[in-house]
């Protein structure tokens, strides 16, 4: 098969023809069809989230069920399924509590080691040398996935597109779900309205937030998120966002701010347009061991409260985030903005890189390369 194969910081990726992989127990061998382009993925790409080289990475994806390994139930050979980047092992203390976004053998494996769950990659190069696995490694014709993070994606549902459904649409959905509180009529702003920003906004607009305030430094991206549901847009190159939240809110600013690109301006920020009592969800990684200073004083004297989120439940959440897709909530066809072939994967990711990608680009394996 084909796969896009990342060498270390600072090298090309290249397209390379390596073996087509196997799934083990509980594992399922997924005939892509397309993969997202992520911010985090490119993290990687830059060296400044730690995983080891040489590795294939893209961590949404969409295709056909090809090969079901051993001891895998309630999925068929042919099936269409979307996967999610939180492959939970579905047996560790945290999965038997039900955080399957805190999996020990996920974190411990795969994002430390770029394994899957038995300590091993399914991924070589041609000549049989190791190749890492970054989640399920999409960047490729076919990728290995265990079945606790694959969920049926249903007929009225376009196949490449949904790829977006297991990471920008999960991730949105389990920030929001962090927000702690019915939406409904609550004011929520958005700090950086990419990929993952730019769904938060679909899903707010669904459960009835207002405002809706989107900040972003490109004005090309905030019109693209008004378009999606956003009632108010700030430039935060241009304007004083601060200003522009309480004249929004009635000068009392936001009741949940969320945080999606991981920067220290940019959580310091969101915390900034908090009301009192109100909460921030950061979703952002940040590069490296990156900090914020948040006042400690406002934290404490007007009730604020400060949680991360990093994506969502899978097992419980991923079959809802595609019920809501399914039934209008989230429109994967307006999330997708770019398609790119796998052989242009590598420029895909510098467009990324150069704020020049609006919403979510998806490779497409059957694509023509441009």
């Amino acid at each position: 098969m084909r796969a896009v194969v990342w060498d270390g910081p600072g090298l090309p990726m290249t397209v390379e023809e390596v073996p087509t992989p196997r799934p083990g127990p509980g594992e399922v061998l997924v005939r892509v069809a397309a993969t997202g382009v992520c911010h985090t993925d490119l993290h990687v790409i830059k060296g400044e989230v730690a995983f080891p080289a040489p590795g294939v990475l893209g961590h949404e994806v969409s295709g056909h069920v090809e090969e079901l390994g051993p001891g895998v139930d309630g999925l068929a050979v042919g099936e269409r399924v979307v996967g999610a980047f939180v492959m939970p092992c579905g047996t560790c203390r945290q999965c038997e509590a039900g955080r399957d976004d805190l999996c020990e053998p996920f974190f411990a494996e795969n994002r430390l080691r770029g394994n899957l769950f038995d300590g091993t990659s399914r991924l070589t190069r041609a000549d049989g040398s190791r190749l890492s696995m970054y989640s399920m490694a999409g960047l490729a014709e076919h990728a290995v996935v265990p079945a606790t993070a694959l969920a049926a994606l249903p007929d009225q549902l376009p196949l490449e597109e949904s790829a977006v459904l297991g990471c920008a649409a999960f991730t949105a959905y389990g920030a929001l779900a962090r927000a702690g509180t019915d939406l409904r009529g609550r004011s929520v702003a958005v700090v950086a309205v990419g990929g993952v920003g730019s769904s938060i906004i679909q899903f707010a607009r669904h459960l009835g937030a207002d405002p809706i305030i989107a900040v972003d430094v490109d004005d090309d991206k905030l019109g693209a998120a008004r378009a999606l549901g956003a009632t108010v847009t700030v430039n935060s190159v241009t304007a004083d966002v601060r200003q522009a939240v309480r004249d929004a809110t009635d000068g009392a600013g936001a009741e949940v701010v969320l945080e999606v690109l991981g920067r220290p301006a940019t959580v310091e920020l969101g915390f900034s347009l908090l009301r009192e009592g109100g909460r921030m969800v950061v979703v952002g990684i940040a590069a490296g061991d990156a900090t914020a200073a948040v006042p400690i004083t406002a934290l404490v004297r007007r009730g604020m409260t400060i949680t991360g989120s990093f994506g969502a439940r899978t097992r419980r959440d991923l079959p809802e985030v595609v019920r809501l897709a399914a039934e209008g909530a989230f429109d994967v066809r307006r999330a997708v903005t770019r398609r790119f072939s796998l052989e242009d994967a590598p420029l895909a990711y510098e467009l990324l890189d150069a704020g020049r990608i609006q919403g979510r680009a998806i490779v497409v394996m059957d694509a023509t390369p441009a």
